[in-house]
């Protein structure tokens, strides 16, 4: 036992590493609308922020770890030496994200540095990565961009004398708004919990199954809550070191946010990600979630050309397309070297 403990040291410090920068990209999707609103204090975000994320992983991150552990790489081939790459490929690429202060999807990056290990190792399931997990990738901003462009465009307008309209100076009086914005940044930190935490969380899990010869689905799951329970405080580290740059970036710098559209924000994207966790299990991108609802309200208000020319905005895509690339590029290319 205390071989596999030593041998799991350097990967389970990377699992931390990583959940830090997890936590720094994670804070921007769930706390940027209510941040935006300043209706809550920026000392606040770190601890909610991490409360919820574990809850969220405990009670809902089962499917997305058992697909990040055994779908696209067999758990055989965790281990130490590739779980290490793995893991360090992940924490240097969102790591480089944090510090552009643009929030990367922690799933695509992992998703992709895990199949560039399969790549290399030529254990790739290619049917899980090409037919399940990146159609989900694409389908899912676009369904909220829609959602959020219809409603910004079409229903709300239709609605308007019978909302509020309350701007920030005078939120503080609107007790029932504040309290829904606030629950709906929570709800998005929770859905976080339940999709990314197994980011860093299954290969560890898989890796410590390995180590101790657990091979059945039954035996796997007190390690995946292990695992959760070791990397989870981790992404309130991460959100109080490095959240407050990437929650500045979406919560205003693409478009300036009522309460009511923050609110709206934050309730939609948290369901589609927690849709995609509990349904299919599939490591999905928040972030990018997130900013397609904020494109689509700055389409809503100020029309496409200005909101495409956003220097924001080009800045989220290039970031967004060059990252999970590097990630898979940086795992295939260390593991062909060690081998």
């Amino acid at each position: 036992m205390s071989d596999a403990f030593h041998v799991l040291t350097i990967p389970i410090l990377l699992a931390m590493f990583v959940a830090i920068n997890m936590g720094g990209s994670g804070t921007a999707p769930a706390f940027s609308a209510a941040y935006g609103a300043d209706v809550i204090k920026r000392t606040m975000v770190p601890g909610l922020f991490g409360i919820m994320v574990l809850v969220g992983a405990l009670l809902a991150g089962k499917e997305v770890s058992l697909t990040l552990g055994n779908g696209i790489l067999e758990q055989v081939f965790f281990t130490p030496l590739n779980t290490s790459i793995i893991l360090l490929s992940i924490g240097i690429t969102l790591l480089a994200s944090n510090l552009i202060g643009v929030p990367q999807s922690t799933s695509q990056s992992t998703v992709m540095s895990i199949a560039g290990a399969a790549y290399a190792l030529d254990g790739l399931n290619t049917h899980t990565l090409f037919y399940e997990i990146i159609p989900t990738w694409a389908i899912l901003p676009v369904i909220s961009f829609v959602i959020m462009l219809g409603l910004a465009r079409y229903i709300v307008p239709t609605m308007r004398s019978q909302l509020p309209s309350i701007d920030y100076g005078r939120l503080r009086k609107h007790t029932g708004l504040k309290a829904l914005l606030i629950f709906a940044s929570l709800y998005v930190a929770f859905s976080i919990g339940a999709n990314n935490v197994a980011n860093a969380a299954a290969p560890i899990a898989s890796l410590t199954a390995n180590e101790v010869g657990i091979a059945s689905a039954g035996d796997f799951l007190p390690i995946i809550i292990l695992s959760v329970l070791v990397v989870a405080p981790c992404f309130a580290i991460g959100s109080s070191l490095l959240g407050h740059t990437v929650t500045e970036t979406t919560g205003k710098g693409i478009v300036a946010v009522t309460p009511f559209y923050a609110a709206i924000i934050a309730t939609l994207v948290a369901t589609l990600l927690l849709l995609a966790s509990v349904v299919k299990g599939i490591p999905t991108s928040l972030v990018q979630l997130n900013g397609a609802a904020f494109i689509a309200l700055s389409v809503s208000k100020h029309g496409w050309a200005a909101t495409f020319s956003n220097p924001t905005v080009k800045r989220f895509f290039t970031i967004w397309g060059i990252a999970p690339a590097f990630a898979f590029f940086l795992t295939y290319g260390l593991l062909v070297l060690v081998r």
